[in-house]
């Protein structure tokens, strides 16, 4: 392989042991236009990092522009989409979506605050090795790209992904392992502290997490100092740049006014709270407009962040100095619950869970399994039978916003509470249904993800779904004053945006199943996220106690909407005759019963309907295909299909066709057939045998015989 590139330069490559494996990042061999471009290998997976950086502060924006995409190609997996009709990669699947604010959270808090240079990043999969799930070595070849730009990214980071295997925790498990066992867990940091945690895990204690979380702040060092090592290497020359910052002296202008009015003023419950933030930023905004005259066009945006710097110093300096929150609770309080469940009549399962000013509808269908979803990725080719979906429109902010397809944070907010759950559905063979939660905002005040995970819990359990365990959630905050931390149970608006820490912890009574955790500071050891950890099982606990009182157990009875499913099991080689020459038999089952049939490939054939009568009907006849002769077995009212000269035909079952000899026809002598039964009639006969042929034998004397016995 050459070391030179096309443009007559060294290409540079460093590389590490890295959690068991050789990981190499290699520069220059591609992308000569990019602002950095890096290639990570790792076992078979190899990922470009582009990252391109404006040279120019784009003015008049209040926000740092900054996009980070991760880009499946199927061609990584060696696989064609699945898709009849779309071939070509289109719109990012759920899965790239997720991954690639995966990658943007721990990255995004390392930039300098005020810096509105346009910022992208893009991770390419180029080889996806089947071994282990390629987002990590993605996030490790982005942190890469960035740190050689010379913007000031204060990274880099690295992530890992672990799961339990045999009890132990381990990097890098592969797909199988992450799938069985109890804990999927990443983490991402730099090499002080951790930056970003998500977890899906099936009811693991803290202790077990916090070991895990220790031992990924260890295993990520090695990926981080490569990075610095390829940095030095490069010899990345530091970009010049400005930042964005509030003047001084109007911050100071607005502090003053503003002494007098915090504080107490507006340690009030929500939406009261609210209601006084707003009343006086306007009565701020009209105070300084009428002061600065015609001066204040050019400046009312910086007064309007002053004021509300103003505010989160206020909401940190209650919580540092007092302990007190902005809407007077203590840090441990809760905001005020309600609940309720099977307010939608025609919902196979809804509840309604309000948590202080934020509120969240939850709606549960079920349908046959038929109705999964289809999964088509560069890593997935499998049926999601469990989707959760969130919704969050504009007016629950009280904004006017057009209404669109979801965006990353539903995507993401939905996968949150749905991984929450996922631990404890019946399995399929328990309880044989697709099921679809949706869960409409109706009021957002922080932690909406949260409150979706607990609405589906009442949800799920208001349609019936034997959960193994009910779930609740909470998310829990954080501000740092020095080395002190102080964490916040249940955190609203105020206290999210002025804090330090977005910490969402979802599980049962006996651990968790779901995390997620976003810095806003530079890292945290592992001790601070230990204690925020326990105290958000303590506040789970009182969450799930509240929701316990609306309904204590599932259901034990679906709605009369749902569909009813019951399974049967036939021979898998009598699957042909069930659905017939070009599914003729299957669709006329389905169209004079009303019910819906799913077979699979084992011979499980599942029956849906609303109706039991429908199910009984549609079971009866694909019994009726399948069934086996029975020796012994005594058939009633089963047609004549033939009468000859020494006997008759007759059909006992679809297909199957056995003889009476005219000799079994009665106890009495009968000359001809034709005397006793004739073509259509309906007869009762017993199997008295089945010869090495095949060929069945049938009595009516017998069958009378024995039924005059009874």
């Amino acid at each position: 392989m050459s070391t030179i590139n096309p443009m007559g330069k060294d290409i540079i490559k460093v590389e590490t042991e890295f959690c068991g494996r050789t990981l190499s990042l290699e520069v220059g061999r591609v992308g000569f236009r990019s602002t950095a471009s890096v290639i990570a290998r790792y076992g078979d997976t190899v990922v470009l990092g582009t990252a391109m950086v404006s040279q120019n502060r784009i003015h008049g924006m209040d926000y740092f522009p900054l996009s980070i995409d991760y880009e499946e190609k199927f061609y990584a997996a060696g696989k064609i989409s699945g898709s009849r009709f779309i071939k070509r990669e289109g719109r990012p699947s759920d899965d790239a979506v997720l991954i690639g604010r995966l990658i943007d959270r721990p990255i995004r808090p390392l930039w300098p605050k005020g810096y509105r240079n346009e910022v992208q990043g893009i991770a390419t999969v180029l080889s996806m090795d089947p071994a282990f799930r390629p987002d990590m070595i993605a996030m490790i070849a982005m942190s890469a790209a960035f740190t050689l730009t010379g913007a000031p990214f204060d990274g880099p980071v690295a992530g890992v992904r672990l799961g339990l295997v045999d009890g132990k925790v381990t990097a890098f498990a592969t797909p199988e392992q992450l799938n069985d066992g109890d804990l999927d867990l990443v983490v991402a940091g730099t090499a002080d502290g951790i930056m970003m945690v998500e977890a899906g895990a099936s009811e693991v204690p803290e202790a077990q997490v916090i070991e895990a979380l220790a031992f990924a702040q260890e295993a990520i060092q090695p990926a981080i100092a490569l990075q610095k090592e390829l940095a030095e290497k490069v010899g990345v020359t530091p970009m010049e740049y400005e930042v964005v910052l509030p003047d001084e002296g109007i911050q100071q202008t607005v502090a003053e006014y503003l002494e007098k009015e915090l504080g107490e003023n507006l340690r009030k419950p929500y939406p009261e709270r609210n209601d006084l933030v707003a009343t006086l930023r306007k009565e701020t905004m009209a105070h300084f407009e009428e002061e600065l005259g015609d001066e204040w066009d050019a400046v009312k945006h910086e007064y309007d962040e002053a004021f509300t710097m103003a505010v989160h110093k206020d909401v940190r300096k209650g919580i540092v100095e007092h302990q007190t929150r902005p809407d007077g609770r203590k840090l441990t309080e809760i905001r005020p619950l309600s609940s309720e469940v099977g307010f939608l009549p025609r919902a196979h399962g809804s509840s309604l869970f309000t948590r202080g000013v934020t509120q969240a509808m939850n709606i549960t269908t079920l349908a046959p399994l038929s109705y999964s979803q289809l999964v088509d990725t560069m890593e997935r080719n499998t049926e999601r039978r469990y989707m959760h979906h969130y919704n969050a429109p504009g007016w629950t902010v009280g904004e006017v916003r057009r209404l669109g397809s979801p965006g990353r944070r539903e995507i993401g907010h939905g996968y949150l509470a749905e991984r929450a759950l996922s631990a404890v559905l019946p399995s399929e063979n328990d309880f044989p249904y697709a099921i679809r939660t949706v869960t409409e905002i109706m009021s957002q005040n922080g932690s909406t993800s949260m409150a979706a995970t607990c609405s589906s819990t009442l949800s799920l359990m208001d349609a019936g779904v034997p959960l193994k365990a009910p779930v609740s959630g909470i998310a829990m905050g954080l501000m740092i004053d020095g080395d002190t931390p102080y964490i916040m149970s249940d955190i609203a608006d105020a206290e999210d945006f002025a804090g330090d820490m977005d910490f969402k912890t979802a599980g049962t009574s006996k651990g968790i199943t779901a995390l997620q955790m976003d810095m806003k500071v530079h890292g945290l050891p592992v001790e601070v996220l230990a204690k925020a950890l326990e105290q958000g099982r303590e506040g789970r606990a009182e969450i799930l106690e509240h929701m316990l009182t609306t309904i204590a157990e599932p259901n034990k009875e679906l709605s009369p909407y749902a569909p009813r499913v019951e399974t049967i099991t036939i021979n898998p080689d009598k699957i042909r005759e069930v659905i017939g020459k070009g599914g003729e038999v299957i669709q006329k089952i389905t169209a004079e019963t009303g019910a819906e049939i799913d077979i699979h490939d084992d011979g499980t054939v599942l029956i849906a309907s609303p109706d039991g009568a429908s199910i009984k009907a549609a079971i009866q006849w694909i019994e009726s295909i399948v069934a086996e002769p029975e020796v012994g077995k005594i058939y009633e009212n089963v047609p004549v299909v033939s009468v000859l000269d020494f006997g008759a035909f007759v059909q006992i079952m679809p297909g199957k066709d056995g003889l009476v000899h005219v000799s079994e026809m009665s106890e009495e002598r009968v000359n001809k057939p034709s005397d006793v039964v004739k073509e259509g009639d309906k007869v009762t006969v017993k199997l008295v045998a089945i010869d090495d042929r095949g060929r069945l034998q049938l009595s009516m004397k017998a069958a009378v015989r024995e039924l005059e016995g009874k």
